[in-house]
C-alpha cells in the first residue's frame, strides 16, 4: 500500500474512533516541553500538540511555592539561550519571576494554541501496526502522534517517607512542592523533616515566625554561601540595551560552572572546597555542639553541594533545634524519635524531595512486544544519551536518565537534546524513515561505558544520596563537562538505530 493511502486509511480509523492526530506529541508544560515547542516552530513544524496535566504552564516553577523558593543557578544561565532576559531582580531569582517568564515565553512564541491544560496522561502505547503512539488521557481522551517527546521532568512526585503513625497527626502536613498556603504557622510548632535544596530556604524564611521549629536531620548537607545580590533597575535597564553584556555574563557563569567538575571527579580536589563550607559554618554557629551536627562527614559533591548565606544564622537562633535521631513515630500532636524523645508538632512540612529513581513513574509506558519502561528500568533508569532507550521508536525523553548536572544549569541541557531531536527529525524527512530506534547492542554499549566513567566519580564515594539507586547505580548524573554532551549529541550516529522506511520494509543501517 502507498504511503498516501496507508495515511487516508489510518485517518479514517481515527475519525472514526473520535481519535485526535498529531505529528508530535509533547507530554509536559516545563522547561523541557516549552523549548520543544518553541523550536518546533521556529524550525516551521506546526503540528504538533503539548499536553499539561496542570492549567498553566510552568512545570517545578509552578507548582514549588513554598516561602523562600528560588533557583540555586543563576537566571542568565537558567534561561533559553535564545530569549535572554535583563529584568531579574535578583542573580538567583525567586520562583515566581521564572514562571512569570515561561509564561511570557509560551506567549511570545505563541504556544498557548498549541497546549492542551487539564489534561493528565496515565498511558502511551505504541501501536505496531500503525507505528504511532496511541496516548490516553485520564479523561477518557485518546490521540494518536507520530513522534512521542516525554518532558516529565524528574522532581514531579514527591517522596514522602512510610513513618508509623503519619496518618494519625491530628495538623496540617504538607509537601514543599505542595505548600498550603492557607496554613498559618506563625506562633506554631513546626516540624521540618528533610534538610534538602527545599529546607534551606524553608526554614530561614519562617524561623522568625515559628514559635519553635525543630529540624529533624538526617544527614547534614554542604551548604556554600550563595553569591547572590540584587539586581538593580537601572542594571537591567543596561543589560536590556547591551545584548553582548548578557552574552558574556552567561558565558562567565557557564564556563566558571564548568571547572567545577574537576573537583567531581578527583575528591582530594574537594578538600579546599570543604574547607571553605566549615569555614562557612564556623562564621555562622557559634556553638560548637550545634556545629557538629551541621557538619558532614561525607565528601563534598557526593550529595547535591547547596547554596544559601542564611541557613546557619537560622538554626543559629534560640528557637530552632536541629535533631539528629531519626523519627521513630507519629502521634496525634508530636514527634517520637528514635531515643524516645517525644516533641510536640502543630505542623510538619516534608522536605523530602521527589522519586527521582522512579521517572515517568505517573504514567505507563510500552513499547515494542508489549515492553514496559518500568520493567525495563526495575534495576534503575537508563538510556541512550538520556533521551531514548531500545524498544521504544520515535520516542524521546527530556531531562531522562543520567543527563542531571551537579555543577551546571539543566536548561543547557535540554536546549541540546532539543537540538538533537529536531536532528533526528531532519534524518527521518531527508531519508523517508518511518521509525527509528536504538539497537540493544547501543544502549547497553552507551550505559556500559557511562557507569565505568561514574566509578571514579565524587558520587561513588559512599553517601546515600539521589544520585544513586539503592545499589549505587548512578542513574541521574552525568559523568563530566556539559559541553561534552553537547559535543557528542552534536551528531547523529545512524549506525545506532535500527530504522523502518515509509513503506513496510524493515532495515537496517
Amino acid at each position: 500500500m502507498m504511503k498516501v493511502e496507508q495515511d487516508m486509511t489510518q485517518m479514517a480509523i481515527h475519525k472514526e474512533a473520535g481519535i485526535r492526530e498529531t505529528d508530535v506529541a509533547i507530554i509536559g508544560a516545563g522547561f523541557s516541553g516549552l523549548c520543544m515547542g518553541i523550536r518546533l516552530k521556529n524550525d516551521g513544524r506546526d503540528n504538533f500538540l503539548i499536553l499539561e496535566q496542570a492549567g498553566r504552564v510552568g512545570g517545578v516553577w509552578r507548582d514549588n511555592t513554598y516561602p523562600g523558593c528560588a533557583c540555586d543557578v543563576p537566571s542568565p544561565l537558567y534561561s533559553y539561550s535564545f530569549e535572554q532576559q535583563a529584568s531579574w531582580s535578583r542573580l538567583f531569582a525567586p520562583y515566581n519571576e521564572i514562571q512569570e517568564y515561561m509564561v511570557k515565553c509560551a506567549e511570545k512564541y505563541d504556544l498557548n494554541k498549541h497546549i492542551q491544560f487539564n489534561t493528565q496522561v496515565v498511558a502511551m502505547r505504541y501501536n505496531e501496526d500503525m507505528r504511532r503512539w496511541d496516548i490516553e488521557t485520564k479523561d477518557g481522551g485518546r490521540l494518536s502522534a507520530r513522534i512521542l517527546v516525554a518532558g516529565l521532568g524528574g522532581l514531579n512526585k514527591p517522596a514522602i517517607p512510610n513513618i508509623p503513625g503519619i496518618e494519625d497527626f491530628k495538623g496540617p502536613k504538607m509537601h514543599s512542592a505542595e505548600w498550603r498556603h492557607d496554613v498559618d504557622l506563625e506562633g506554631k510548632r513546626v516540624a521540618v523533616v528533610g534538610t534538602g535544596a527545599s529546607a534551606i530556604q524553608i526554614v530561614p524564611s519562617i524561623v522568625s515566625t515559628v514559635g519553635q521549629l525543630d529540624l529533624y536531620q538526617r544527614t547534614p548537607p554542604w551548604v556554600m554561601p550563595k553569591a547572590d545580590y540584587e539586581i538593580k533597575p537601572k542594571d537591567q535597564a543596561w543589560l536590556t540595551k547591551n545584548m553582548w553584556a548578557q552574552k558574556f555574563l552567561r558565558n562567565y557563569i557557564f564556563l566558571r560552572s564548568e571547572m567545577s567538575v574537576f573537583g567531581l571527579f578527583n575528591p582530594k580536589l574537594m578538600k579546599r572546597a570543604e574547607n571553605q563550607g566549615r569555614a562557612h559554618i564556623a562564621d555562622a554557629v557559634k556553638d560548637p555542639v550545634l556545629r557538629e551536627k551541621l557538619t558532614p562527614k561525607y565528601t563534598m559533591g557526593c550529595k547535591r553541594i547547596l547554596l544559601s548565606n542564611v541557613y546557619y544564622p537560622a538554626l543559629a537562633q534560640p528557637n530552632a533545634d536541629v535533631v539528629t535521631s531519626s523519627i521513630q513515630r507519629i502521634t496525634e500532636t508530636s514527634i517520637v524519635d528514635a531515643s524516645g524523645v517525644e516533641r510536640p508538632a502543630d505542623a510538619i512540612v516534608w522536605c523530602t524531595g521527589f522519586k527521582v529513581q522512579e521517572p515517568m513513574a505517573t504514567v505507563e509506558i510500552t513499547g515494542l512486544g508489549g515492553r514496559n519502561i518500568k520493567d525495563d528500568w526495575k534495576d534503575g533508569a537508563e538510556g541512550y544519551f538520556g533521551i531514548s532507550a531500545a524498544g521504544y521508536p520515535n520516542f524521546f525523553f527530556l531531562v531522562g536518565p543520567n543527563t542531571g548536572l551537579g555543577h551546571n544549569s539543566i536548561v543547557y541541557v535540554i536546549e541540546t537534546q532539543v537540538d538533537y531531536i529536531l536532528r533526528c527529525l531532519d534524518w527521518m524527512a531527508k531519508d523517508e524513515l518511518a521509525t527509528i530506534a536504538i539497537k540493544p547492542k547501543a544502549h547497553v554499549d552507551f550505559n556500559v561505558e557511562l557507569q565505568q566513567k561514574l566509578r571514579k566519580s565524587v558520587w561513588k564515594s559512599g553517601c546515600d544520596s539521589w544520585y544513586t539507586t539503592d545499589d549505587g547505580k548512578v542513574t541521574t548524573i552525568w559523568p563530566g563537562f556539559s559541553f561534552t554532551l553537547r559535543k557528542k549529541m552534536t551528531k547523529i550516529r545512524k549506525n545506532d538505530f535500527d530504522v523502518e522506511r515509509l513503506g513496510n520494509e524493515h532495515c537496517f543501517q
